[in-house]
């Protein structure tokens, strides 16, 4: 056994964030009901899919909580397991530049529910979401690619740690009893990436799954129930369980931790695919704007990095010719088809009929690519597209950033018309997705949260 510190990492951060203030930064506040904003869209837009009722009909137990979109009061842990599910189902939810991971999709669902069981204030409840989504953002840091390479979802693993993180802050747990949760939640964190192999529901529940652990986690620490002090330490850590390793940046996990919020950098997304995606529909609507015909295209080739290949790109054939519209969404062939054949990359774009339609086909299976060594990846997210056409002349297009995050940021008024037309995919009316921004806009300042005008 190797020796142990005096002072835990996790006994840092819970001195760190136990000191998080009432009143946030303004960018980071601002971020917080941007994040809780958009993921209560997402959560309407997929609240009639296959796998939304799927999840409802399997684990609906009434309650006093909120599942978004759906009538009625639930569970605590239906609802963080639903919203969560839901939120992240269409793979349009918030990202990090240098997780990747997605935050908002597991602290949110958990927060909410929280919130409500417990009749938070909006306050509280946002010191929560604070510290959750920091927290979930930061453990990418300690070893870069090194989860998704050992076969682990970092949304999943790492969710479930800044769930528990968010709800003990915001239930106001002991120093002690916050360390206990996170090292609890690390026995609760789970989610592999076979999902890939053929469009699997799994990676969709993954966030759900991180919500309900966290907030358990918290819960069991508050009752007394002890965990690892040394979760990120420890001959049997964390990261040693998740990554493959006892050898990572813990330093700069904790540099600034409690001063430097990095999670207000949050990115929020464009098109409902994998994030890394993006840059490259950027790069393929960008060709056709400037005048290149679809049909003069002989074939196209991308620069990409080695650390998204087993997700975006690999098995080629397969990426070319995605079996259905989930496995399409982590098909950069795929996306740059449908950037060129249909200008978007949105919900419409990843249904069944759009998936499977002749001329998308042909055009993805014209997309290849080559390694750049170079890339910047995980830091950054970039894209790449050079197309040789049919007399031999190339057209090509770079884009060194991810539209949506830090360099290029969505504005408040694209973050609430993605809003309501995500509310109008689900079925609801523009004046009802109106009415749902009004209540979600005095969360921040309400004495007791209530979400129940949610519920239709």
């Amino acid at each position: 056994m190797k020796n142990l510190p005096q002072v835990s990492v996790s006994e840092q951060l819970a001195e760190a964030f136990a000191g998080t203030p009432a009143a946030l930064p303004p960018k980071l506040a601002a971020m917080c009901e941007a994040v809780m904003t958009d993921i209560a869209g997402l959560c309407v837009a997929a609240r009639n899919a296959d796998y939304v009722k799927a999840t409802v009909a399997a684990t609906s137990e009434a309650g006093t909580c909120t599942m978004i979109g759906h009538a009625g009061a639930w569970n605590l842990a239906t609802a963080a397991l639903c919203n969560g599910t839901a939120s992240h189902g269409e793979d349009y939810d918030d990202t990090f530049e240098g997780g990747p991971v997605h935050a908002g999709a597991v602290i949110i669902p958990a927060l909410l529910a929280a919130a409500e069981q417990h009749q938070l204030s909006g306050s509280d409840m946002m010191r929560g979401i604070a510290v959750g989504c920091e927290l979930t953002c930061r453990l990418p840091i300690v070893a870069p690619t090194r989860t998704h390479k050992a076969g682990f979802h970092p949304t999943a693993v790492f969710g479930a740690l800044g769930a528990a993180a968010g709800v003990a802050t915001a239930l106001k747990l002991s120093k002690e009893q916050w360390v206990n949760a996170l090292g609890i939640a690390g026995s609760m964190s789970a989610g592999i990436i076979e999902y890939l192999a053929e469009g699997a529901w799994t990676k969709r529940m993954h966030p759900g799954w991180a919500a309900q652990s966290g907030y358990r986690a918290a819960r069991m620490a508050q009752a007394g129930f002890t965990g690892p002090r040394t979760l990120f330490e420890g001959e049997h850590s964390f990261f040693h369980a998740f990554a493959n390793t006892n050898e990572g940046n813990i330093e700069g996990m904790m540099q600034g931790v409690g001063e430097h919020w990095i999670s207000s950098g949050i990115a929020f997304k464009p098109y409902a695919c994998g994030t890394m995606a993006h840059p490259y529909i950027d790069c393929a609507r960008r060709l056709v704007h400037e005048g290149l015909k679809v049909e003069d295209i002989a074939r196209i080739e991308c620069e990409t990095a080695e650390g998204i290949l087993h997700r975006l790109w690999e098995p080629l054939a397969s990426k070319q010719a995605p079996v259905n519209g989930y496995s399409a969404k982590f098909s950069i062939p795929y996306a740059i088809a449908v950037g060129m054949l249909r200008n978007d990359a949105g919900l419409a774009d990843y249904e069944e009929s759009v998936v499977h339609d002749a001329k998308v086909r042909a055009l993805a299976a014209k997309v290849h690519y080559v390694v750049d060594p170079a890339n910047p990846y995980p830091a950054r997210f970039t894209g790449h597209v050079k197309v040789t056409l049919k007399d031999g002349s190339v057209r090509e297009a770079r884009q060194g950033h991810f539209r949506g995050g830090v360099e290029e940021p969505m504005t408040p008024a694209a973050l609430e018309a993605k809003f309501r037309a995500n509310c109008v995919y689900g079925g609801w009316s523009a004046p009802e997705a109106g009415a749902a921004l009004q209540v979600l806009r005095g969360v921040p300042a309400t004495k007791q949260v209530d979400l129940s005008a949610l519920r239709h």
